[in-house]
């Protein structure tokens, strides 16, 4: 989220930072108004978030032919005479009828085009001037559309040979966001060295300043102006900032990780009386990763400090039942245990599950829960009556109070903010935590090597689970798919029609899913036809999801409010249109709705037929593999990781100059000082780590790194 300008915290007045600290409307020459969008487009309001806004690209103006010679179609720079202004022909639509300024060098003439008059009426014949733009021939003419840059020949200097590309935001120009970076500049201070002298040397990594200074201002460093020497640079620039930004998040998780070392928690050690007959009822064995996981929960619950697991589980893991015995032993040893869903439909699945195995009464809370009943279920949770709950949100409410919650257990942790994770811990004392997710977490961002969170995994499926046949399909091919899925529902086939994602609207999504709902009903018959989606009264919603699950209807339309909580073994079925517009890890676990029964199951993406390569490819991978870890990854290279340690749920981990590349490429190096850094005993220290460790808490203050331990606890 954005920091208003407003929002920023003054800097401490003492601090060697406090240039950097403050608000970009500190700046000489920035005005309010303009600081709020610089704010906006570079997602904080403070002088180093504005640093930090790097270029996309650089336009390289060094080309300087004459027109006689000009390769037409690239940028280039040109030192012209105006031979006279021709102003638009006369007649309608004036506006549309361009300006032309008919320029020479000399060799050959160029015309100059506006299709707007302010440029325009400063310029007259005999005028010297320079301007930078892209050049094209059409026919015997050489035009240049809008130059980006027109001076008198005497303020050439003022056009950038390497000109850098910010992203932009509307209202803001280029020039405000050169001006406030050479503002920038202007204050930097004198920052000590945080990184190692000998990574530094053998990767030829410029300095802080330096690197930023190179991305931002590449003109300030003639030896850059020479052949492909801007590239080099500006890749050891890029790579030394990430290790940056990686070292950050990594002293942070360390700290975070020694803090959570010293954390008491209480020793749970139960008998397996409850499980036992948990397990009877289960009636099978449970797989060897359930056991293995089981027990490492076991040893993390027995300990003298607080737990925070995360278990990984792929579709159809099992890990409902590992959830359920180990909620079961904290309850053997006299507590209390809750387990929080993301939506009443999964919670509520979880709640049937859970009566059929418990040997102990389940209580069950969300926002549905009212009245007399919602009376009776506090109660019983504040008087310990309750030991096991389900919920959802609603279990962190200010109204519900545990009378000793012990272990907590979040389902789809990626669902909830950090936030509500952390409140349901927090309502007991020494709470242990347990997040799950079906959704697996690529190895290069597991938590294990960004904090203090353990890791189970479940990498066996129970017996019996039949791989799901994928396939790709053009929707122009629609009237095909139509008449294979009318054989199938010949057959006794359930399908889920999952529609696409168009925007990140819900209500956009909603339009599309009822259109698919009008076109499927008409040909396949109204009664036939179901639909679902997130604005739906849940009771009605659940009743679509009933009358699918029962056979009363054939096909269930829906948004991705099917992505999780949903379990209908005879659906064997699942069409997902636009499959494009998802992502590799939504798309695995819109798969996971079906192949769950005995019968073979299928899952058919529906692309455009102008598909890119990458698009392809990503698809490809889904056909070929079930494999959630390895889809994850790929997944991950291709969109992001999401926020580890704040708030964000998409997009890079809370890095801000850091690619999936330089996460691959660096992240071991920078996890490896972060521990020498954080672990090293003061007797132990030398004069070198230690005057890094001073540099480093500058680092963790330019990269607000200071709250990462609640969020670690939280998952």
């Amino acid at each position: 989220m954005n920091r208003r300008v407003s929002d920023t915290p003054p800097p401490p007045a003492n601090s060697v930072l406090a240039p950097l600290l403050a608000g970009i409307e500190s700046l000489q020459g920035v005005k309010p108004a303009t600081a709020k969008l610089l704010a906006r487009v570079a997602g904080g309001g403070r002088v180093i978030d504005l640093l930090f806004h790097l270029p996309e690209s650089v336009v390289d103006r060094r080309y300087r032919p004459a027109l006689r010679a000009v390769e037409t179609g690239r940028v280039c720079t040109l030192l012209v005479t105006i031979m006279r202004v021709v102003p638009p022909a006369p007649g309608g639509g004036r506006g549309r009828r361009p300006w032309r300024v008919v320029v020479s060098d000399g060799t050959a003439e160029a015309e100059l085009v506006f299709f707007s008059p302010h440029q325009v009426r400063r310029l007259e014949a005999g005028q010297d001037i320079a301007v930078s733009g892209t050049l094209e021939r059409f026919g015997e003419r050489l035009s240049m559309a809008h130059p980006d840059y027109l001076v008198l020949q005497a303020r050439l200097a003022e056009i950038p040979l390497l000109d850098p590309v910010w992203p932009l935001t509307a209202g803001l120009f280029p020039s405000q966001v050169r001006s406030a970076i050479r503002a920038a500049f202007a204050v930097f201070p004198a920052l000590p060295e945080w990184q190692d002298a000998s990574v530094l040397a053998q990767r030829k990594w410029p300095g802080f300043e330096q690197a930023l200074r190179t991305l931002h201002r590449p003109c300030d460093f003639p030896e850059l102006m020479e052949g492909e020497a801007l590239v080099g640079a500006s890749e050891r620039a890029r790579a030394r900032l990430a290790c940056d930004d990686l070292l950050a998040q990594q002293v942070s998780m360390a700290q975070a990780r020694r803090l959570n070392r010293l954390r008491p928690g209480r020793s749970i050690v139960s008998d397996g009386s409850l499980r036992a007959v948990a397990l009877s009822r289960f009636g099978h064995e449970p797989t060897t990763a359930q056991t293995r996981t089981l027990a490492e929960i076991d040893a993390d619950l027995a300990a003298p400090r607080q737990m925070t697991r995360l278990l990984q589980g792929d579709v159809g893991a099992g890990k409902t039942l590992v959830a359920l015995l180990a909620m079961l032993g904290a309850v053997e040893a006299g507590h209390q245990a809750a387990l929080m869903a993301p939506t009443e439909i999964l919670a509520r699945q979880h709640l049937a599950t859970f009566e059929k195995l418990s040997p102990v009464p389940v209580a069950f809370l969300s926002g549905s829960v009212k009245g007399k009943a919602r009376r009776a279920a506090l109660a019983s949770i504040a008087d310990g009556t309750a030991r096991m709950v389900i919920g959802t949100h609603a279990l962190f409410q200010e109204s519900v109070v545990f009378e000793d919650l012990a272990l907590a257990v979040i389902d789809e942790q990626h669902r909830f903010g950090v936030e509500q994770r952390a409140m349901l811990g927090e309502k007991g004392h020494q709470t242990d935590v347990l997040v799950m997710t079906a959704t697996p977490i690529p190895r290069s961002l597991l938590l294990t090597q960004w904090g203090d969170m353990l890791v189970s995994r479940l990498d066996v499926k129970p017996a019996g689970r039949k791989p799901v046949r994928t396939s790709l399909h053009a929707l122009s091919a629609m009237d095909d798919l139509l008449a294979g899925l009318e054989r199938a529902l010949a057959r006794g086939a359930r399908i889920f029609w999952v529609c696409p994602l168009v925007s990140e609207s819900e209500t956009v999504d909603i339009a599309a899913a009822e259109a698919r709902h009008h076109a499927l009903a008409a040909h396949f018959g109204p009664d036939a036809v179901g639909l679902a989606h997130g604005q739906q009264d849940i009771a009605l919603r659940e009743q679509a999801i009933a009358d699918f699950a029962a056979g009363r209807t054939r096909i269930l339309v829906a948004t991705t409010v099917i992505e999780v909580g949903v379990d209908i073994p005879d659906a064997t079925v699942m069409v997902i249109e636009h499959a494009e517009r998802f992502g590799l890890a939504q798309l695995h676990q819109l798969r996971g709705r079906v192949g769950r029964g005995q019968a073979e199951s299928y899952c058919l993406l529906l692309h455009d037929s102008a598909l890119g390569q990458t698009a392809r490819r990503r698809l490809a991978l889904l056909r070929e593999t079930e494999d959630g870890f390895l889809i994850a990854d790929e997944d991950f290279r291709l969109r992001g990781g999401g926020d580890l340690t704040g708030r964000r749920q998409s997009g890079l981990p809370d890095l801000r100059l850091a690619s999936p590349l330089h996460v691959d490429m660096l992240l071991r190096l920078a996890a490896q000082d972060a521990r020498r850094l954080v672990d090293t005993p003061p007797e132990k220290t030398p004069p070198a780590l230690r005057a890094r460790r001073q540099a480093v808490s500058l680092l963790l203050e330019l990269f607000a790194r200071a709250q990462a331990v609640r969020a670690i606890r939280a998952g």
